[in-house]
């Protein structure tokens, strides 16, 4: 007999459906060849520090005790409840689970997991953790859940060993999550007396979206001249802006500029007009199908996530989490029947054997989001699930339509005099083809009606113009930057030829493929997720903006020295590929994300005129002077706790930008004058040192 266990029971059923007669037992399915069971997603979780550090068995609170935990081997235990119990669902299915591995008639293991590396170290936790060795161990991978599918995937199962270097990659993104999660998370919470969930993946998406506000905040705009004409020629308008830019205080020199430029008159010196195809853009990963969904639809990406695994359960779609826009060769069969599915649905399609569609070089894992041979009737999809079938759908008809989308291409180059050449572009839709099916934004741009040597009239003049703050980030330009975030905004956004589009491709998949990515794409939405639910950031129709609870996070984390750039997070995103390609080993790449949690722990004795560590929420500093009650450090401040009394004294942690260390505080209390202080800066921004005291009235005030 072969025991397949399912990662949740909505596939365990589409696995029944690929099977057929099957009869229902108890928490299992079962015919004379096959039982199929199931998990409820992750059935274990790593234990909590508590489990290794706990005393005589008690579990102890938090505290600084046992940090940083840097388990010798990671220990997993069954998903607690609510009550902090074990659960009493998934306790039972284990149950279930482990005597049917044990069955005497079970003879081979199945790993039906998702097809992802999260998929893959679920049901192995479940098979490790009933003790079972000694049977065969095969993996069920499925690219969609349609019974044919499935069928197929059944009479072409691999050993479970040729998926181990995916295992691992899961297994020390698990650990090394863990130990990020756990040891930052207690110790910024323990320093701050307030809550702070510390991720190796949050934690920078936080930060851009922190960085990107606050240069809106302090953006200055500046004045500037540019060269502008937009005379009539023929009847028609002609718009020329120079290239040339001039500073506020240079408007003579614009002025001047522009009397050469209308002292010779514009010429047509060429004209290029030519006929071509448009391509359509190309199917989705689930990045860039999101980015679509949140710009167009104001869909927010943890529920096109949920509505697009709810359409995959169905099998009316493939794998979600791919992070690919193309189709691997050995996918040509299946795709043919798909589109022959397509073609009784009235739309031309054809079949297309193109490098833009079929690239083996940019797949992972999984290939682009299409429709399977499966098409759902409308009535029985939500209103949202019809918005993103239909926008996957719609791409693909547009990728193998059978009709060309022609365009008309028209390049003008206008000279003026020897000053400066205009080159003006404009694209005429003469025959539709695909678009009449898949979004295309870009309207039609008709140029003037010239030829080559004609006569232009120009009249230019200096016109004033403000540069532009930076922008909000969005669904589109976060997504943009997680997947590469060491390519600038412009390469971001940039999509004039075929060939910056090719370049942007490879770079991305080479930033993607060599680990460089912030978070997976079976990852990041949850944890954007959660860094909304933390109440770090806001999510406003697709506008992202940070709050005070994220800006507070990343200050204080800035005060600790505890930095998780894109740098430190990406090297080891590269570390993760490496286990992934067998060339690094779990424990290697465990011990990397050690090295830097310990570096945060260090203890770096400094100098008080440069001290800047405020010590531990609750910490005792000293007497109050005024009322003689523990004077203690919360959250902002070092405050008294005489408060209910009506004492109201305090010490500030930020004096003029500058933070007043803890020994700094225990001086003042005890002395009543500080130790110098370097680095305060003025309300003029500029920097300054001085002594901090208490004057007669027991305010802190400047010394100099």
């Amino acid at each position: 007999m072969k025991l397949i266990i399912a990662e949740k029971p909505s596939l365990a059923r589409n696995i029944v459906a690929g099977i057929g007669e099957m009869s229902r037992r108890q928490g299992y399915f079962e015919n004379d060849e096959y039982i199929v069971t199931w998990a409820f997603g992750h059935l274990f979780s790593l234990c909590d520090i508590e489990d290794y550090y706990g005393k005589n068995g008690e579990k102890v609170k938090w505290s600084m005790e046992g940090l940083p935990c840097f388990p010798d081997e990671f220990k997993f235990k069954l998903k607690m409840g609510d009550d902090k119990k074990p659960d009493a669902g998934v306790e039972k299915q284990f149950e279930l689970i482990k005597t049917l591995c044990t069955r005497k008639d079970v003879d081979t293991i199945i790993n039906a997991g998702d097809a992802d590396r999260e998929g893959e170290i679920i049901v192995r936790l479940c098979v490790e953790q009933t003790g079972v060795k000694d049977k065969k161990f095969l993996r069920l991978w499925l690219p969609d859940q349609t019974p044919q599918t499935v069928a197929q995937a059944l009479s072409e199962m691999k050993d479970e060993n040729e998926y181990d270097n995916l295992a691992n990659e899961g297994l020390a993104r698990t650990y090394i999550d863990w130990l990020y999660g756990v040891n930052l998370t207690r110790y910024a919470t323990l320093k701050t007396g307030t809550l702070m969930r510390v991720g190796r993946v949050i934690v920078p998406i936080v930060k851009a979206v922190y960085d990107r506000d606050r240069a809106i905040n302090e953006f200055v705009p500046e004045i500037y001249y540019a060269l502008s004409s937009n005379e009539k020629t023929k009847g028609e308008s002609v718009e020329l802006i120079s290239k040339n830019k001039f500073k506020k205080e240079e408007y003579e020199k614009a002025f001047e500029l522009c009397g050469k430029y209308n002292a010779v008159q514009g010429v047509v010196v060429s004209k290029k007009v030519k006929r071509d195809t448009l391509a359509p853009g190309k199917l989705y990963s689930l990045t860039k199908l999101q980015n679509v969904l949140g710009k167009k639809h104001k869909m927010s990406m943890e529920t096109s996530l949920s509505v697009l695994q709810g359409l995959y359960e169905k099998g009316y779609v493939t794998y979600p989490r791919t992070n690919s826009e193309y189709l691997a060769s050995a996918e040509q069969g299946k795709i043919k029947s798909i589109i022959e599915n397509v073609k009784k649905l009235g739309y031309p399609v054809e079949f297309k054997n193109k490098k833009t569609i079929f690239d083996d070089s940019k797949i992972e894992s999984h290939s682009a989001l299409t429709p399977t041979y499966k098409i759902p009737q409308k009535s029985s999809l939500t209103e949202d699930e019809k918005i993103v079938y239909s926008t996957i759908m719609r791409r693909f008809v547009a990728v193998f339509c059978s009709e060309d989308c022609i365009v008309e291409k028209t390049e003008m180059k206008i000279a003026v005099g020897d000053y400066e050449t205009f080159t003006l572009k404009g694209v005429v839709i003469k025959e539709p083809g695909w678009t009449k099916y898949d979004d295309y934004t870009q309207k039609d741009k008709i140029l003037p009606n010239l030829d080559k040597g004609d006569a232009v009239n120009v009249d230019f003049k200096p016109v004033e113009k403000e540069t532009n703050p930076p922008k909000h980030y969005t669904i589109e330009t976060l997504n943009n930057y997680l997947k590469n975030p060491f390519k600038d905004d412009k390469s971001q956004s940039a999509q004039n030829s075929d060939e910056d589009r090719e370049q942007n491709d490879e770079e991305d998949y080479r930033a993607v493929f060599e680990g460089l990515e912030l978070g997976t794409e079976a990852t990041r939405t949850g944890i954007i997720d959660n860094a909304k639910k933390s109440g770090y950031i806001a999510l406003k129709k697709d506008v992202y903006t940070i709050l005070p609870g994220g800006k507070f996070m990343i200050d204080s984390l800035s005060r600790m020295n505890i930095s998780m750039d894109k740098y430190k997070t990406s090297e080891l995103g590269k570390a993760l590929k490496a286990v992934y390609r067998g060339k690094m080993s779990v424990d290697e790449s465990v011990r990397l994300a050690e090295e830097e949690i310990a570096k945060v722990f260090e203890k770096k004795e400094a100098a008080p005129e440069t001290d800047e560590d405020t010590g531990f929420y609750g910490q005792i500093v000293g007497k109050c002077p005024l009322c003689g009650s523990d004077v203690v450090r919360g959250k902002f401040s070092y405050g008294c706790t005489g408060y209910k009394n009506g004492c109201n004294f305090r010490i500030n942690f930020y004096i003029c930008k500058r933070a007043v260390s803890l020994s700094n505080a225990k001086l003042l209390l005890e002395t009543g004058r500080s130790s110098k202080i370097k680095g305060f800066i003025s309300k003029k921004g500029t920097p300054f040192d001085a002594f901090l005291k208490l004057d007669e009235e027991k305010k802190v005030v400047f010394d100099f």
